[in-house]
Order: C-alpha cells, then sequence, then structure tokens
C-alpha cells in the first residue's frame, strides 16, 4: 500500500505534506524514516527534503512487521468486510478481543494473527475498535498503523459512528433521550465503572425501539467510548442491561449481558467513502425480540 501525492506548490517540504495531506504522525514518520519508506521522485528522502511542482511523493505502508507477540490461533472469523486495509469481523459473546493472561490463545486477536499468518500479512494486528467479553458485534481492525491513526482520528473527533443494540431491564422512559454522566473507574476494582463527577465526559444518546413485558429493546449511539458505558449508563438510570451481573442481576432469558454492536459507520481512510457495515443480531439476543 502506497501513499501518493503530486506537488502544486501548496507545501515546501515533504514534512508539511505528511502532516497536512495525510497527518502522519511523529512516531510514524520516524518509522518511515528509518525504514527508508519515503520517496521523492522514486528516491528514498528524509521528510525535511525541499519539493518542487510536478514532484511526485510516495509513502511505502506496506513493510513487514513482527507479529510474534501473539499466538495463533485457528478459529473461525465471521468477516464483514475487508480489504487491503481493514478488517471487520462480527465477534460472537464469550470471545476476548486482546489477549490476556485469561485470553492468551483464545482471543480474537488469536484468530486475526492465524488469518494474517495464513493471507500472507506479515503486519500486526491492530484492533482500532473495542468491545468486551461478553458483548457481540463488530470489531474493527486496521492493517497498517496509518489506517489506525485515521480510525482512531475519527473517533476522536466524533465522526465514527457507533451503534448498539441492548435490552434494558424493564420500561425504559422516556422513549428517546440521552443520558450524560462522567464515568470513572472504581477504587476498589480494576474492571467495575461508576458514576461520578470525577469522571471522563460520557454521553449515551438512545432510542426505544420495542417495548415488551419485563424489559426494552434500545438503540444506542455513542458520543464517546468509555469502558463500559451503555453497561454503566442504564444501570445509572435504574435499567440496567439483561444479563448483566456486573452492573445488575443475572437472567434467566440470556446468560451475558445483552448488547450488541450492530452498526458502524466512518470514512475509509483510503478511498474516504463511507462505509456503513451491519453485524446480524446473535441468536441468544435475537431470540428475545420476537
Amino acid at each position: 500500500m502506497n501513499l501518493h501525492y503530486i506537488s502544486d506548490n501548496k507545501y515546501k517540504n515533504i514534512n508539511q505534506v505528511l502532516n497536512n495531506e495525510f497527518k502522519i504522525s511523529s512516531r510514524l514518520k520516524s518509522k518511515l524514516i528509518s525504514n527508508q519508506l519515503i520517496l521523492l521522485n522514486g528516491t528514498f528522502v528524509d521528510t525535511r527534503t525541499s519539493i518542487s511542482k510536478g514532484d511526485t511523493i510516495d509513502i511505502i505502508l506496506d513493510y513487514p512487521e513482527n507479529n510474534s507477540n501473539i499466538i495463533a490461533t485457528n478459529m473461525f472469523l465471521n468477516i464483514i468486510y475487508e480489504d487491503d486495509y481493514l478488517l471487520i469481523i462480527n465477534k460472537p459473546a464469550g470471545i476476548a478481543v486482546h489477549p490476556s493472561i485469561l485470553h492468551y490463545e483464545d482471543s480474537l486477536s488469536n484468530g486475526v494473527k492465524f488469518y494474517y499468518d495464513k493471507i500472507g500479512l506479515a503486519k500486526k494486528v491492530r484492533p482500532v475498535t473495542r468491545i468486551d467479553l461478553n458483548t457481540s458485534g463488530l470489531v474493527v481492525f486496521a492493517k497498517n498503523e496509518f489506517i489506525q491513526e485515521n480510525l482512531i482520528r475519527q473517533m476522536s473527533n466524533n465522526s465514527f459512528r457507533k451503534i448498539y443494540l441492548c435490552l434494558a431491564e424493564g420500561i425504559v422512559a422516556p422513549e428517546k433521550g440521552s443520558i450524560n454522566a462522567p464515568i470513572i473507574r472504581k477504587n476498589d476494582s480494576i474492571i467495575e465503572r461508576t458514576i461520578s463527577n470525577n469522571g471522563q465526559y460520557a454521553v449515551t444518546n438512545y432510542e426505544v425501539l420495542q417495548y415488551f413485558e419485563k424489559y426494552s429493546l434500545v438503540k444506542c449511539i455513542l458520543e464517546t467510548g468509555r469502558t463500559h458505558q451503555i453497561r454503566v449508563h442504564f444501570a445509572f438510570i435504574g435499567h440496567p442491561l439483561l444479563g448483566d451481573s456486573l452492573y445488575g442481576n443475572s437472567s434467566s432469558f440470556i446468560n451475558r449481558q445483552a448488547l450488541h454492536c450492530y452498526n458502524l459507520k466512518f470514512i475509509h481512510p483510503i478511498s474516504q467513502i463511507m462505509l456503513n457495515l451491519f453485524a446480524d443480531i446473535p441468536d441468544d439476543f435475537n431470540k428475545l425480540c420476537q
């Protein structure tokens, strides 16, 4: 994968092109320079090099990386979208996104490492979005650092839209609203979060799609992406998610929190086309909506 630019006298040097046209971070620029991956008219240069009108600048991003830090594990991947830059998977509940002490070989990232090896892609495994172990739905992996930086920037400026479906206990009212409550980690826990004035700004917009006898089907649009945000916010308003034993109660209806990331909407970093991707609702969640 190359980034390509033809100079029109808008910039004086390559550094300005990388900063303004591609918004490449200093960290990535250092890697590009040290690996001789910035070309001016086909010749390696550093970022201080001056440019003239008609010069071609190419930034090579498909250099190999050492990804041996993750064990490759063969598992089924429900791939929703893939191209040379992105891999987007519908993750089932019960699988962690990242390897950890408890999930050293069976996380989604382990499966992606196996898949990369299979297709001959020598790249680090870079999950851009994260969902909890027992939350299902869409997870985005960037196939290089430039794509990762671009998507993180979209999330920080709120142009990356994440929509979840959840089942909340009771009758959520009003039918449409916004939960604006700062979230912080509990002092006595490394996992649990809570509402606090000292916490990070967090906003969840929601709309009830359907009422059932004991729970409500709710669509949630995140303005921020705090850890456990939807789970904490709905517990805060008195409607914890169905099956969420950490912030509410276990349930005879479902054996995990009823939360599914079903829609992602963002601008493709290379084509600049808006991607609007959906994930099928898993059976344990779907049967409760019928």
